[in-house]
């Protein structure tokens, strides 16, 4: 809850600080002059609103969005070893962790890969793929395991959904200003939003959109080495690095996950270049060297 409300008190202040910038720097007025009737603290609002409830309705939707796109089947009373061994170790390593036990689940898929989500660190969902099990001994399952306990007890899951939604607000709000802008400053239109308004806006989200990911997904690759220190402690660090090592040697397997559960799994896709900055996970020999050296 605390996370929340600080989230929630920044975006506030950010909105509250561009407004008053505005003023100090007579945008508004600026604006205005030039006829363009739009009212800055109204589209901040708007923008908040939509940026934010979008971010929180998929957060608050993530586990059953998890469930239907992966097959993930939810244990709820174990029917084999291997599944009563899953739960009594989630159980553990939760307790560990200091958070409630989360719902266990397994999907279908070739490629080693776990992936959790959920709306708190209290009801969450932790879910394991059949390739994992299959290709992993009991440690290194359990490594992946605490990795994933890790990323619920950090409260990742929430601070990149809330990171996505300050993110959104700003696309919204400043590809607006340029719509309008150039609608009504350099194209002179005077009534209603004319045909540049439309474009710019859609351009300047698209452009906007592609910085804010940058962003995100940086935060994304750092939450990664958290979660990685995590099931070090939770696990074992040797644990935890030959859990890694065997995803690096199944990285060229094609990626079954969802692309919306992509940055929720323990293995993302490897990418090179400027494509690296859109990467949700950093280069899994880069985690098991940040291992090693805090070892």
């Amino acid at each position: 809850m605390t996370r929340v409300l600080l989230f929630i008190a920044t975006n506030v202040a950010v909105l509250v600080l561009l407004s008053i910038t505005f003023s100090v720097f007579g945008l508004e007025s600026y604006l205005s002059s030039n006829g363009v009737d739009l009212n800055l603290t109204s589209l901040l609002v708007f923008s908040a609103a939509f940026g934010m409830g979008g971010s929180f309705i998929s957060l608050a939707l993530s586990k059953w969005i998890a469930k239907r796109s992966t097959g993930a089947k939810v244990i709820e009373s174990p029917t084999n070893d291997t599944e009563r061994w899953l739960l009594d170790t989630v159980a553990g390593l939760a307790r560990d962790a200091g958070i409630a036990m989360p719902e266990v689940a397994v999907f279908p898929s070739p490629q080693p890969n776990a992936f959790a989500t959920g709306a708190s660190r209290n009801k969450a969902l932790v879910a394991v793929s059949s390739g994992l099990l299959e290709n992993m001994n009991g440690d290194e399952v359990k490594a992946v395991l605490g990795h994933e306990i890790g990323h619920v007890a950090n409260g990742d899951m929430l601070t990149l959904t809330l990171l996505q939604g300050v993110m959104n607000t700003f696309v919204i709000f400043f590809s607006r200003i340029i719509g309008f802008f150039v609608d009504r400053v350099l194209l002179r239109n005077e009534h209603g939003y004319g045909i540049g308004f439309w474009v710019t806006t859609i351009v300047a989200q698209i452009v906007l959109g592609l910085l804010a990911s940058m962003v995100v997904m940086w935060f994304s690759r750092h939450r990664e080495f958290r979660a990685d220190a995590a099931g070090a402690n939770l696990a074992g660090r040797g644990n935890m690095v030959a859990a890694l090592e065997r995803l690096r040697a199944a990285h060229e397997m094609p990626n079954t996950m969802p692309e919306t559960l992509v940055a929720f799994g323990i293995a993302g896709g490897l990418r090179k270049g400027m494509q690296a900055l859109f990467a949700s996970h950093p280069p899994i020999g880069e985690r098991i060297e940040a291992l090693r050296r805090a070892a």
